[in-house]
């Protein structure tokens, strides 16, 4: 079996946290001819979500002023959508980039399912929920105009919310859930993708370890070479994606930051998502794969690629421990 790790963040709490305080400091870095970007950065990069909500609660309360819409008249760029991505509560952030995805001409089907593919179904649901109040419109329903075929199909699975909650395992079940997806695809000609999107949306974290595991024993090959062998596009990187979530979370996000910097050209809108959704979850986790993955630190990576108060900014969410 894979190996469980335990989630360990980079952005903490502060302590001795003073709400009032530093929306005063705010408003200083802020007022008259020029900004502070380095206050703003040692502020909001040093607190975690809740904190920062009390200090827009204290902005608008002590100071009479709306914070974000300061924060958007003070600053712009990447810097600029660093800053807001922390004022947002996580599943709002999650999910103004879903809409962000699936809005205007074309869909980023890489940003989809990245998001989508590794929530839980508690998470799942509460992106559902918070979708539909900030966009009058369903999640699973926008994602069907975007999408199509399998992948439309596990896509609805997953945003509908069939999974089964965490710790869910009956390994009994994992020896037939694994010889169907066998007879689904290697064991017949053609491949019936329906079985493994079924299973993969269906079956909890937990025990689709198990259905993996037992998928080797009969078969002696991983279930990353069936399903190269068997299923391609967009439903095979969802499909490929569950599994790197199954097995280790953080070596996915490590994985899909390092296609976001390499080669010519910097991927901005998912570099900055996944450094401010992971920063109070895994983003220790995170560095420490990709570490060893890619024999340097992501620091430097994210260093060279970033400039001026954007990577200040970053920097300060990834922390040097």
């Amino acid at each position: 079996m894979s190996w469980y790790y335990t989630p360990k963040p980079t952005v903490f709490p502060a302590e001795d946290f003073n709400p009032s305080v530093d929306a005063a400091a705010l408003r200083k870095a802020m007022k008259g001819f020029g900004t502070d970007e380095q206050a703003i950065i040692d502020i909001l990069c040093a607190r975690c979500n809740w904190q920062r909500q009390a200090i827009a609660e204290a902005f608008k309360n002590e100071l009479g002023r709306d914070l974000i819409k300061d924060l958007k008249s003070e600053l712009g760029g990447k810097f600029e959508d660093v800053i807001l991505g922390l004022m947002l509560p996580p599943v709002n952030y999650l999910c103004k980039h879903l809409h962000k995805a699936m809005d205007g001409i074309g869909t980023n089907e890489r940003a989809l399912i990245e998001i989508l593919c590794s929530q839980n179904n508690e998470q799942m649901h509460q992106i559902a929920h918070c979708y539909e109040e900030m966009y009058n419109r369903p999640l699973a329903e926008h994602v069907c105009t975007e999408t199509s075929g399998d992948f439309r199909r596990l896509l609805t699975l997953i945003i509908t919310g069939t999974r089964d909650p965490p710790g869910t395992v009956d390994p009994d079940l994992a020896i037939e859930q694994a010889k169907q997806m066998y007879e689904a695809g290697e064991g017949q000609w053609g491949t019936d993708e329906s079985v493994f999107t079924k299973i993969m949306a269906h079956s909890s974290f937990d025990q689709l370890e198990y259905v993996f595991d037992e998928y080797k024993k009969l078969t002696g090959r991983t279930i990353e070479q069936a399903l190269k062998a068997e299923v391609s596009g967009d439903l095979y990187n969802a499909l490929s994606a569950i599994v790197e979530c199954v097995q280790m979370a953080p070596h996915f996000f490590a994985k899909r930051l390092f296609e976001a910097m390499d080669g010519l050209g910097t991927d901005d809108t998912t570099l900055i998502r996944i450094i401010v959704s992971r920063s109070e979850i895994d983003l220790q986790n995170i560095k420490d794969e990709f570490e060893q993955m890619y024999n340097k630190t992501l620091m430097s990576a994210v260093k060279s690629e970033t400039s001026g108060d954007y990577k200040k900014a970053l920097c300060a969410l990834i922390g040097d421990a």
